[in-house]
């Protein structure tokens, strides 16, 4: 049985984190459709997302296999340093020390490397977009499909992850579709922020359990690991701040 009540962390850290990816991975597939055509484009997604869905159902049911609080272990471990890497970054970025992520400017950079490759022929494949998009969709679905497990495995949610997970790409794909251009509006780096906070704080609350630690107030203490890790960056940018010079950094944005 699911629990509902205490399912909502896990829906929007997989909605959240779901949400980042599927736009970067939107920003690739819009480039290389705009580009070089759309049906290598979709090709090369299509291809992406059916790899992705042979994956889940390969290695998703093994986990029933793996004792708990060796899953719950490995899961908070590994959910952790994926946190605190997002975390960082979105720190980074807050504090100024680096730029913020730019759809618009990655989609054109894009556009500008796959035309830089040439075109192909009408009647042949463009194998240069399909790997293009595949790479885009498998990498970034990764995460995902990562992050979605890391997230309900362990804790009985597995089901509302998924859904905000799912949700996320539902509306990412309807966006794309409806405006045919990167979503460069997307707070994203407010959202890769939110994103570090949860995972970080799910992967400390895991790792406990798998210790054996008795968590105070059990499933609340969750709230107070994220109100911790929420703080502790927030102190960490005003740090950050305060030790920047006052001309901004020249570096170009990077991804991820």
């Amino acid at each position: 049985m699911i629990d509902w009540a205490h399912a909502g962390p896990s829906i929007l850290a997989s909605f959240l984190a779901a949400l980042v990816e599927f736009v970067e991975a939107l920003t690739i597939v819009l480039a290389v459709g705009t580009v070089r055509g759309w049906r290598p484009a979709l090709i090369g997604t299509a291809a992406g997302a059916g790899c992705l869905t042979v994956l889940v159902l390969a290695f998703g049911p093994a986990l029933e296999h793996v004792p708990l609080t060796t899953l719950q272990l490995a899961i908070g471990v590994l959910l952790l340093l994926f946190g605190m890497r997002w975390l960082r970054k979105a720190a980074l970025r807050s504090a100024g020390v680096i730029h913020l992520h730019d759809e618009a400017a990655i989609f054109a950079r894009q556009q500008n490397a796959l035309r830089a490759d040439g075109t192909s022929a009408p009647s042949r494949l463009d194998a240069v977009a399909v790997i293009t998009t595949f790479k885009a969709v498998l990498l970034e679905g990764l995460e995902v499909v990562f992050i979605v497990i890391a997230v309900g495995a362990v804790g009985h949610t597995l089901i509302p992850a998924g859904i905000g997970a799912a949700a996320a790409g539902v509306l990412v794909i309807s966006l794309g579709l409806l405006l045919h251009k990167p979503l460069a509006r997307v707070p994203e780096n407010a959202l890769k922020f939110a994103v570090g906070v949860l995972l970080s704080a799910f992967g400390t609350f895991w790792i406990g359990e798998g210790l054996r630690f008795q968590w105070p107030g059990e499933d609340l203490s969750l709230l107070a690991l994220i109100a911790g890790f929420f703080l502790a960056s927030w102190l960490g940018v005003f740090a950050a701040r305060r030790t920047m010079p006052s001309t901004p950094s020249t570096s170009p944005a990077t991804s991820g």
